[in-house]
């Protein structure tokens, strides 16, 4: 056994001891419902209400009153029966439920019957304690739920007695003080910074908690500090994840001037550098880049957090402690992964995709990864992960990274066990071009070859080259020909057609543009391909594959130039996640 396999073993024996104890004083937790109360007086007051800046939709407010929840890609009928007391159709619909962000569209809906309506699902989850339900006491949760109660507060209070006011801040504050207790068993990450915002939401909200804000504040620092990092970027590498970040740190920075409160420099800090990451990741038509995570774009969200952005700065262009790089110039535009995983425990929805790019015209995607589906779990969202579904090379039919197995799975989730250690990125000028030259080693340990990739954009933005080198690592015990397939994903407007001479294509954009894709160093194929990241679902798309092998083409040049073709159109059925990926990523 090698010194690279035992090095992994060694280090998944150093996982498994760090997260099961985690894992296991979670499940006792929900288990044991609420842990013992601290004897601590009950506020006698809300003093503000933080306003929500998630988009609403009155007329689920019907839907809601009939007994119809619609949560995370999945719906319920109550008929009549409690929805705490229901089977839930998916954990990610009960953590939905329990996480009450639906009461915003019963308060845009503005109705006597929406805020009675409202104010009797509180009382109930209250009388339940939420129910049997784990989802009902996992911290993630809690803390979303408070944020939800805090900020919808006018909606559960108005009109309700004295009785049920003095039980709602009596609930509030009983899940207050056990999400101080849990706080640390909060999953890693976003949920664990949501966590953080809460309590300081509590600190702000409920009347005599000055101490609960001073540790909150200092909490939330210490997690903004950790998980923010310096060019704004968020330690997940999601881009996704700055969005659901500002849309409750926002609020936060607003209830600390409504009570006179100094906020956490931190805070004020870090909402400024996430403002221009959020540019960073935005191709011409306002969608995200598909990297590690990213699914769908909501469009509203994000143009509502970035209308909070007083200073408007540009984007960075060289975001290395994130691990992304951009090219920008005219209408085009390369936002290219140039970082080595997450951390293990933030490491969750990281995907295989070092070195992958997309490209945008103007308003128009050209090249893209296939992205991850809305909500997590089946076929698609692993596949998604895999290094095949992104636009960069894949070596010896494999991705560039391993996930958990199924049994770590139950307990961390499918978290990034191996992947490139040394992924490294130089920004270069020549001439009318500016480009990126970068590199990882995920295949160094299984095969012996180093991945580079230079990218170089013209000035005018018409002009997009590349070149792919496999460099064999000095010393290598691997002496076979590797098998290496180049993969260009295009997005599901674009239709391709191949040249004649089978070295390259034409790619027709929806304006009527046309892009030429041409190689002199291997043949291409168009072969089916799927775009994850659709508001819709899943879409069929297309991808261009250059396939060649190490030793035979270490080196492959390529180009994608405009040029003046007419577009033509083609349909097809949508393929399935085994025929485009082949097996899940390798799991350990």
């Amino acid at each position: 056994m090698g010194l690279a396999a035992l090095g992994e073993k060694a280090r998944l024996a150093g996982i498994v001891l760090t997260i099961w104890p985690r894992a296991v004083w979670r499940r006792l937790a929900a288990l044991a419902g609420l842990p013992r109360e601290v004897a601590r007086r009950t506020p006698d007051k809300l003093l503000i209400a933080p306003h929500d800046l998630r988009t609403t939709d009155p007329t689920r407010a019907a839907e809601i009153y009939a007994g119809t929840f619609s949560l995370a890609g999945r719906v319920l009928e109550t008929k009549g029966g409690s929805p705490f007391l229901a089977a839930a159709p998916s954990e990610e619909w009960a953590d939905a439920l329990h996480g009450f962000a639906w009461l915003r569209h019963l308060r845009a809906a503005d109705t006597t019957l929406a805020r009675a309506n409202g104010r009797a699902l509180v009382n109930e989850w209250i009388g339940l304690r939420g129910g049997p339900a784990q989802s009902a006491h996992k911290p993630e949760v809690a803390a979303r739920r408070l944020i939800s109660w805090f900020c919808h507060a006018p909606l559960i209070l108005d009109g309700a007695d004295r009785a049920f006011y003095r039980r709602f801040l009596k609930s509030a504050t009983r899940q207050t003080r056990r999400l101080e207790r849990m706080f640390h068993q909060t999953p890693d990450g976003l949920p664990r910074l949501t966590a953080a915002a809460a309590l300081a939401y509590a600190g702000l909200c409920l009347s005599g908690e000055a101490r609960l804000l001073r540790t909150a504040s200092k909490r939330l620092s210490q997690e903004l500090e950790r998980q923010i990092l310096p060019d704004g970027g968020h330690v997940s590498r999601n881009p996704a994840a700055l969005v659901g970040a500002l849309l409750d740190l926002l609020p936060l920075r607003q209830a600390f001037t409504a009570r006179n409160a100094p906020p956490p420099q931190t805070l004020l800090s870090a909402i400024d550098r996430m403002m221009p990451m959020l540019r960073f990741f935005r191709h011409g038509d306002g969608e995200f880049a598909q990297f590690n995570g990213a699914g769908p774009t909501s469009f509203d969200l994000i143009a509502t957090a970035l209308a909070y952005d007083d200073a408007r700065g540009a984007p960075v262009e060289d975001a290395q402690y994130s691990g992304y790089q951009r090219l920008a110039a005219a209408d085009g535009l390369v936002i290219i992964d140039a970082g080595p995983p997450p951390p293990f425990d933030v490491s969750q929805q990281a995907h295989a995709g070092c070195l992958s790019f997309e490209f945008s015209a103007g308003e128009e995607r050209v090249i893209v990864n296939c992205g991850s589906p809305r909500f997590q779990g089946g076929d698609w969202f692993a596949a998604g992960r895999a290094t095949a579904a992104h636009s960069t090379a894949t070596i010896g039919e494999v991705s560039s990274c391993r996930f958990t197995s199924a049994g770590l799975r139950r307990v961390s989730g499918a978290r990034v066990l191996a992947g490139p250690s040394a992924a490294t990125a130089r920004r270069e000028r020549s001439g009318d071009r500016i480009g990126v030259v970068a590199s990882h080693d995920g295949y160094a340990t299984r095969f012996g070859v180093v991945h580079e990739r230079s990218l170089w954009l013209a000035h005018d933005g018409l002009s997009l080259t590349g070149e792919d080198v496999f460099r064999r690592v000095e010393g290598s015990r691997s002496q076979s020909d590797t098998a290496v397939a180049l993969r260009f994903h295009l997005h599901p407007s674009v239709r391709a057609t191949l040249r004649d001479d089978g070295h390259g294509a034409l790619l027709a954009l929806p304006s009527g543009t046309t892009w030429m894709f041409s190689t002199a160093d291997a043949t291409v194929s168009i072969e089916e391909s799927v775009y994850l990241s659709d508001a819709r679902g899943p879409r069929r798309s297309e991808q261009l594959v250059i396939r060649a092998s190490v030793r035979a083409t270490p080196r492959i040049a390529w180009s994608l130039e405009a040029v003046d073709e007419a577009a033509y159109g083609r349909s097809a059925r949508l393929p399935t996640a085994s025929t485009l990926f082949g097996p899940p990523p390798q799991t350990a």
